[in-house]
């Protein structure tokens, strides 16, 4: 039972297991602002923009034939799923676009490699002789 525990212990600590779970927790927190953005306000907007309609409870009523209870297609909640994917892609895209442009800025210049400053040098050095 030591032996698992030790095991278990250095999965369990190990730091890309611990990133991961903070990926995870981090995600959770991000998907929740991400789905009120689109929720709270584009979807809002985009309702206003198409005369007030609420996409989702767009909704085709299909008589039967056989006389039974009609056939009801929501193809409006199809609808705004698709459309609340599209735009949680889209602000996700914005974000890591975003985050890679301030990644980039923060890149210094490459430094030189120690052959490039021993040239530099003998270059230097050859240049003060003549």
């Amino acid at each position: 039972m030591k032996g698992f525990m030790k095991e278990f212990k250095e999965f369990a600590l190990k730091g890309n297991v611990l990133d991961m779970a903070v990926g995870v927790i981090i995600g959770g927190a991000f998907s929740t602002i991400v789905k009120s953005l689109v929720d709270d306000i584009i979807m809002p907007l985009l309702g206003m923009i198409l005369g007030k309609i609420n996409i989702a409870t767009l909704a085709l009523t299909i008589p039967n034939p056989l006389g039974g209870e009609a056939v009801s297609l929501a193809y409006g909640a199809f609808l705004q799923n698709v459309l609340n994917f599209f735009f949680i892609a889209l602000a996700v895209f914005c974000i890591v676009k975003a985050a890679n442009a301030v990644s980039k800025k923060k890149e210094e210049e490459p430094k030189p490699s120690k052959e490039e400053i021993l040239l530099t040098e003998i270059r230097d050095a050859l240049r003060e002789k003549h």
